[in-house]
């Protein structure tokens, strides 16, 4: 839809809050959004000039514009997130959370049971979660078996059933672990009691059941029963070590929600703690995708209405990082300095920032140690990704290294069969350059590498990635050209920012998916490229081995022409420098020294 087109429609737009929804060409749902005053919002993607591209893109895509008129700005809030999690349009933030996550059910059944399930039906019964590790619900559930007795048999415990003598006591009854309601020992309104303890035990909340016990135990030794007693004062301990191992915080907290962002560029991280009577009873990170230049605080809220949902809560005080405009007056947004809260906040941030990290390591596609099949696959998926005409089970990938614009060196790395062959990495030390010059650089370092294989009669790699945009790559073609070697391999150049893909001659980069194997193992190679680049580069350095032509002036130290190199980047540039330019940068003196020895003859 062009600005054009959308100003016929402009005066159509109300001036109320909610949601509008746009649709491309084949009648696609391709984005939600919410405002506050809908023609103003509206009007913004097709009245200003767009910096991002997806945003562009979304806007020529737009064939369509609908709305829904809602009352306040909190309808509009929970109508969006509502049809986001609905029909997941493509423009919209993506959650990238796609586990399934286990809840404790209470079944819907006389004299429930209760036990761990993933698939969430609606029966009637009661799910209590979800719970972000397995081996918490476990641990629940063991503490409940060993503490409250609960019948664990699908008997159809019926009144009728019991009534008439259809069952009989188990082992389980016999071993203290059952009360045996089967055979009508315990009452359909006892058993309710100690459902109920149980949600207790799984919010956190102790308190009630701890003297719930010791108000029993008193009974018991009043009556002289002392056994019972102390099996009683047992349990009691158990429920004080068990709370004991959990995170609490502080007991007078209350039940309250954490949220903490990192965001880098179209990618965050939001981190989730539940806390109920003051004890940390779910932790969870995500990971989301921002589409249309969504601020960090739309993230944020995006988050906090799609967790809080996922995880049934129904806290009244959240606990942000910064401000947020959250559109729930009932709701009360603390961003905390110190005490309690803050710890809590401390928290949150040292898990998003350790998820991120543990992210990272992740996605960068580690082969070693895989089985030839999965190796295979990812190539594979290479060959196909990039219609590549063989299998790319030899890869070799160059980058330029430089010291803040002075000594420029190559590196190439190899990988075979999807793994580094750290006995083929090669670096190169610039001869033919003089100066900064990343294209002639790259040029020189790709005749080097193949002129070599080809001069020894060995095996080319079926591709070669070259990290740059389209100027490293035709400097890498125009060699391969010269050693008339065009065609015999595949190359591509990888722009270092957006990660787009270059073949020789195309105007148009193509993306691969961002979470695909293929980019992961591109990705893999061009890190190691740059950590064998950067070490090579650091290490002649330290030896001292460029030669620095500033060095050659008598009364020009080391540490001057440094300065010079930092500051200008390169012996050409200087050479071009007035001797007044030269003063202001190192004195009068040493100018004179640098401008007689470039311009003597």
């Amino acid at each position: 839809m062009t600005s054009q087109e959308f100003q016929e429609i402009a005066k159509t737009i109300p001036n109320h809050p909610g949601i509008y929804k746009y649709f491309d060409d084949s009648g696609a749902l391709i984005y939600v959004g919410k405002a506050k005053h809908l023609r103003k919002r509206v009007s913004s993607y097709f009245n200003k000039n767009v910096s991002n591209f997806k945003t562009y893109e979304l806007v020529q895509r737009i064939a369509r514009i609908e709305f829904t008129i809602v009352d306040t700005e909190q309808d509009a809030f929970l109508l969006e997130n509502s049809l986001i999690k609905q029909f997941q349009p493509k423009y919209n933030i993506m959650l990238k959370d796609d586990k399934t996550y286990p809840f404790i059910v209470i079944k819907k059944e006389p004299f429930p049971r209760i036990f761990l399930t993933r698939r969430k039906i609606k029966d009637g019964s009661e799910y209590i979660g979800p719970f972000t590790s397995v081996w918490r619900v476990r641990e629940i559930l063991d503490f409940v078996k060993e503490n409250i007795p609960l019948r664990t048999c699908k008997l159809n415990l019926t009144k009728y059933n019991i009534e008439k003598h259809k069952f009989k006591v188990c082992l389980e009854y016999h071993l203290g672990n059952c009360k045996g309601p089967c055979e009508g020992f315990q009452t359909a309104e006892d058993y309710a009691e100690s459902i109920q303890q149980i949600r207790q035990i799984v919010k956190g909340n102790l308190s009630p059941l701890m003297q719930h016990f010791k108000k029993e135990m008193q009974e018991y030794a009043a009556d002289m029963q002392f056994e019972k007693a102390e099996l009683i004062r047992q349990k009691i301990a158990a429920l004080e070590n068990y709370q004991s191992k959990s995170i609490i915080v502080s007991a007078h907290l209350g039940s309250l929600d954490v949220f903490s962002i990192l965001k880098e560029h179209e990618t965050a991280y939001v981190n989730y703690l539940m806390v109920e009577n003051g004890t940390i009873v779910h932790t969870h990170t995500v990971e989301l995708q921002a589409q249309i230049e969504e601020t960090e605080e739309d993230v944020l809220l995006f988050a906090i209405a799609r967790l809080r949902e996922q995880f049934n809560s129904l806290a009244k005080e959240i606990i942000v990082p910064h401000e947020i405009d959250f559109p729930d007056n009932d709701i009360k947004i603390s961003v905390p300095k110190s005490g309690d809260k803050k710890k809590l906040l401390d928290l949150s941030e040292k898990n998003v920032n350790y998820f991120k990290e543990e992210l990272r390591k992740k996605k960068i596609l580690n082969l070693e140690g895989q089985s030839e099949s999965d190796k295979n696959r990812v190539l594979v998926q290479i060959q196909g990704d990039l219609s590549l005409p063989q299998l790319p089970v030899h890869i070799e990938c160059f980058d330029n290294s430089n010291f803040q614009g002075s000594y420029p060196v190559s590196a190439m790395v190899c990988f075979r069969n999807g793994v580094p062959s750290k006995k083929d990495y090669r670096h190169f030390n610039v001869k033919t350059v003089e100066g900064i010059n990343d294209f002639a650089t790259m040029k020189e370092a790709v005749y080097r590498r193949y002129s070599r294989l080809q001069k020894e009669s060995l095996a080319f790699p079926q591709l070669v990635i070259i990290d740059g945009g389209k100027g490293q790559l035709s400097s890498a073609m125009e060699a391969l050209q010269e050693l008339n070697l065009t065609g015999k391999m595949t190359v591509i150049g990888l722009a270092k920012n957006e990660e787009e893909i270059f073949f020789p001659g195309d105007t148009q980069s193509i993306k691969l998916d961002w979470d695909s194997e293929s980019l992961k193992l591109i990705r893999r190679i061009r890190d190691e490229v740059h950590r064998f680049g950067i070490t090579f580069h650091r290490n002649q350095r330290s030896k001292g081995t460029f030669k620095n032509e500033l060095e050659e002036i008598d009364g020009i130290g080391e540490a001057t022409a440094n300065q010079l190199l930092k500051r200008f980047r390169s012996i050409n540039q200087i050479k071009q420098l007035t001797e007044r330019e030269l003063t202001a940068e190192i004195g009068g003196s040493k100018a004179a020294k640098v401008w007689q020895y470039f311009h003597q003859g």
